[in-house]
């Protein structure tokens, strides 16, 4: 490991219910109440291919039973991972793939009064964020009817965001893209190049950095990566345009810079990137914490990026070049392991079994 240089709206009028030092390697088992792991972790083996002949993926869903959703972006089809087959678990209505955009980030929410998944996709109007209830259990997953949770984002053939996740504290977060209006991403006014912070149901939360709003942060370009650390600090990934893709530590209300500056620049008011790197060696998608290690899949640096957060920051890339593009990395159900998609079917050259899911194998260092 080396030190890296510093190189309008409307809502859903019902909501379900709002949701709520390691030694050895992580032992959570799917359902389990476990303490969120601390520490840092390290890939532990060769990857795993668990599946392959995927279209287009983009996001993953872990349920608590275990159960592995995936999206894939052009179709607008969500599949379900069962013993290395990839049945359909349905089909999103309404989604309209254009250029970078389609059926994006999924998210599951699981209360006492039942599932959801949530979904954000481009439609023919704008990005919006829909659920659908989750029916039947791991291996036979199957989505009931799409109702609106959010819409009105704003939507372009390309700067989509469409990363969805929820936090620690129950409320749903969602990145928005500048949809190639630079702009609109330091316009509080609008959904476009922010981190919303909603309820559930699409309201607001009334602690929100703005009453009233939904933008959480702003001064964003496209940012694709949304995880927690055990300490529960909120991380981002970003692209940056032709300089520097970045890692933010995110702050309520904070401002990321965008347009105005790109990667760190020590500019009043803005706040700085914690990691920036050269877009070839990263253009960043999805980010997973696992204890306080943070894994970032690379699309043009087609690598995976692991970075330790503390002082001086620290990072390693593992898988340069073997799999090609990388979309989306989670926490495996096992809680051993970090499942990775790649995302190669949505360019020229597409390596044969493309697109393929990955899992990789976890210790604990230090």
């Amino acid at each position: 490991m080396t030190a890296l240089a510093l190189s309008g709206c409307t809502a859903a009028p019902e909501a379900p219910a709002e949701a709520e030092g390691v030694a050895t390697a992580p032992t959570a088992e799917p359902g389990a109440s476990a303490a969120p792991l601390t520490g840092s972790f390290a890939p532990a083996g060769e990857p795993e291919v668990l599946a392959e002949g995927l279209d287009v993926p983009w996001s993953m869903a872990v349920l608590a039973d275990g159960a592995v959703l995936i999206s894939e972006r052009d179709t607008g089809r969500v599949l379900e991972l069962v013993d290395g087959a990839l049945p359909e678990a349905g089909v999103v209505p309404g989604v309209q793939a254009r250029g970078e955009g389609g059926l994006l980030g999924l998210a599951a929410l699981e209360t006492e009064a039942g599932r959801w998944l949530y979904a954000m996709h481009t439609s023919a109007e704008d990005n919006r964020i829909v659920r659908m209830p989750l029916q039947g259990a791991a291996g036979s997953i199957t989505l009931g009817d799409a109702e609106p949770v959010l819409t009105g984002i704003v939507s372009a053939g390309t700067h989509n965001g469409g990363r969805l996740a929820f936090g620690p504290d129950g409320k749903l977060y969602a990145t928005t893209g500048d949809a190639q209006d630079r702009p609109s991403s330091q316009d509080p006014a609008s959904l476009g190049g922010k981190i919303l912070r909603l309820e559930p149901d699409g309201s607001v939360p009334a602690d929100n950095p703005t009453p009233g709003s939904p933008v959480y942060t702003l001064g964003h370009r496209n940012p694709q990566g949304l995880a927690w650390d055990s300490t529960g600090q909120l991380w981002a990934s970003e692209f940056g345009q032709d300089t520097w893709d970045e890692l933010n530590r995110i702050e309520p209300g904070g401002n990321y810079g965008w347009p105005e500056v790109e990667g760190r620049a020590g500019a009043e008011g803005f706040i700085d990137p914690i990691v920036q790197w050269s877009p070839a060696d990263a253009s960043p998608s999805g980010l997973a914490a696992v204890g306080d290690s943070l894994y970032l899949a690379a699309l043009r640096g087609e690598r995976l990026w692991r970075i330790e957060t503390g002082d001086p920051v620290e990072t390693v890339a593992y898988l340069a070049e073997e799999f090609g593009r990388l979309r989306d990395a989670v926490l495996a159900p096992d809680g051993r392991s970090l499942l990775v998609l790649t995302n190669n079917t949505s360019g020229d050259a597409p390596n044969p079994g493309d697109d393929k899911l990955l899992r990789i194998p976890l210790t604990p260092e230090g």
